[in-house]
């Protein structure tokens, strides 16, 4: 009998037929919370359930949300009964030891070789034990595994003894558990937090945040919200079911109780309150995230939900990582066939086809001359769904490694490569029912040139278009005069959610066609609204919502 032995990230025992793919999967926008289906429209596996089976990915990859969506399956039976990976992976492993030390509930995970990974490609049914896999039972004491040693300060030994209190306690736990799945020797200290788990993804993590609240949670460093689920001055107008506004705001409320700032936006580095180069950091959100690492130069790991508040809670983190410099390292050279002068769509484009070269491998890229703020937010965000890396560079447009080793693989992209993802993401002719905007939020400059290409005209009437910002972009441009110039034109401006967590009736029920900006939008909007979404620049989407016709370019 063939049997492969692993590293348990978590232990237990689940078995059950095997799911294969060779793609990695971002549970968010990826797979139905509710269901355990895959949505996830461009991925091998969409349309098959992923509950009870014993699920084999290279890794998780995209959005930090993946998390909260694991805790949510295992709450409610539509988990897998196993997850085995090749790769390093922290997210969905952060949604089961959640799962495990609020609820109860656990189910193995377990990373393997890479030349194992493959053979279970031919396997059925598999039996995961501890950190032994086989395809029938085999009786296994759980695996021990070489860790390396955890030191904790006098501080930290406190607050995981409970001498700081019982959220202080269970939010040391649970960072010293990620800690060995990160492979950290020791923690250190952060200067700010971003928390990406304010996002309603079920009664589960609605669940852990109330009673981390009611247990006495507060923040230790200044922490900032990302982008939650309603807009909260608009959903009932809006027409949103109170089954889902409600419960969303309780779940903001809830971080607000513990100390977050409520600044609602999936752009932090858009906010007076961005770190400085080197800071150490604990971000949240896929693409604040990489933006943090690789054009601020700050330092943060791509934070699951809800690790990010027990890192906020303790002011605490492990050093791993990028938050080190060995952690910051190309992994991968990437060399871009010279390209004429392009719209603000090759940025997106270029991060999503980047994206799914890199897996979970850092890139340095060459041959790119120019990126401002903007063209690097919508690179970032692209990049951050198709790949598991947390950071990138760019020769000669952000911050520099320090080092690069001779030996490092090197790939060439060029213009054909691009056109080929350009076609897929792009060509389609049509009526266009809804133009989406602001993923992710848009920035005051975004503001301007959508003003710019909307002078003097009107959207057409069958096309709604939606703008979302954060509150304090929406008051710079009010203050300004923006506002004001894209009153004529008919488009509707929302705080405090984003696209990936919009649905109807916010999106008209009738629609069809979504079209869009932005290379993140453009992956996730078709598993989650069910809709045909496609990807075009800015000046492509104000066209399409003024004939009313979306028209594929070269």
């Amino acid at each position: 009998m063939i049997t492969f032995q692993g590293r348990p990230l978590v232990a237990g025992r689940g078995q059950g037929p095997v799911l294969f793919s060779a793609e990695a999967l971002s549970f968010w926008g990826g797979v139905d919370a509710a269901t355990g289906m895959v949505i996830d429209r461009h991925h091998p596996l969409c349309g098959q359930s992923i509950a009870d089976k014993v699920l084999v990915l290279p890794s998780g990859r995209g959005s930090c949300t993946g998390s909260a969506v694991m805790l949510q399956l295992l709450s409610s039976d539509h988990a897998p009964a196993a997850i085995l990976i090749c790769e390093k992976e922290e997210i969905i492993t952060l949604g089961v030891v959640i799962a495990e030390k609020f609820f109860s509930k656990r189910i193995p995970v377990v990373r393997l070789s890479r030349e194992d990974f493959l053979a279970l490609a031919r396997w059925n049914f598999a039996v995961v034990n501890n950190g032994v896999v086989s395809q029938e039972a085999v009786d296994v004491a759980a695996t021990s595994t070489s860790k390396a040693e955890l030191k904790l300060s006098d501080a930290d030994e406190a607050m995981l003894s409970g001498a700081q209190g019982e959220a202080a306690r269970l939010a040391m736990e649970v960072i010293v558990t990620m800690s060995e799945v990160y492979g950290a020797t020791e923690l250190l200290d952060i200067t700010q937090a971003h928390i990406d788990g304010c996002i309603y993804t079920g009664d589960a993590g609605l669940g852990f945040a109330e009673h981390l609240a009611e247990v006495g949670a507060h923040v230790k460093v200044p922490t900032t919200l990302n982008a939650i689920s309603v807009d909260r001055r608009m959903w009932r107008s809006l027409g949103v079911n109170p089954e889902f506004g409600d419960p969303s705001e309780r779940l903001a409320d809830a971080y607000v109780t513990m100390g977050a700032r409520p600044t609602y936006t999936c752009a932090p580095y858009l906010l007076d309150s961005k770190p400085d180069a080197n800071a150490q950091v604990a971000w949240g959100e896929s693409n604040a995230v990489i933006y943090a690492n690789s054009v601020l130069g700050a330092r943060t790991l791509k934070y699951p939900d809800y690790l990010d508040i027990c890192i906020a809670i303790t002011g605490r983190a492990p050093r791993a990582g990028t938050h080190t410099d060995e952690g910051r390292q190309p992994q991968l050279k990437i060399n871009v066939e010279e390209m004429p002068e392009l719209e603000d769509a090759f940025y997106p484009l270029l991060g999503y086809h980047l994206g799914h070269l890199c897996g979970p491998r850092i890139p340095l890229i060459a041959g790119l001359k120019k990126a401002n703020d903007d063209d690097l937010k919508a690179f970032s965000a692209a990049f951050g769904t198709t790949s598991a890396a947390p950071m990138f560079y760019m020769t000669g447009i952000t911050p520099t490694p320090k080092h690069v080793d001779a030996s490092t693989p090197s790939i060439e992209v060029s213009k054909a490569d691009l056109a080929v993802t350009w076609s897929r993401l792009h060509h389609a002719n049509g009526e266009v029912d809804l133009i989406a905007l602001g993923n992710p939020h848009f920035s005051q400059s975004e503001f301007h040139h959508l003003a710019a290409l909307c002078e003097g005209r009107k959207k057409h009437g069958s096309v709604k278009v939606i703008v979302t910002c954060g509150r304090d972009v929406h008051k710079l441009i009010k203050t300004d005069g923006t506002l004001a110039r894209l009153t004529g034109f008919g488009l509707t401006i929302l705080n405090d959610t984003c696209w990936c967590m919009i649905e109807k009736p916010v999106i008209p029920h009738h629609t069809k066609f979504i079209g869009t900006n932005s290379g993140k939008y453009v992956h996730y909007g078709p598993g989650i609204s069910g809709i045909t979404v496609r990807l075009g620049s800015l000046k492509d989407c104000v066209s399409a919502a003024v004939t009313g016709h979306w028209l594929a370019t070269e």
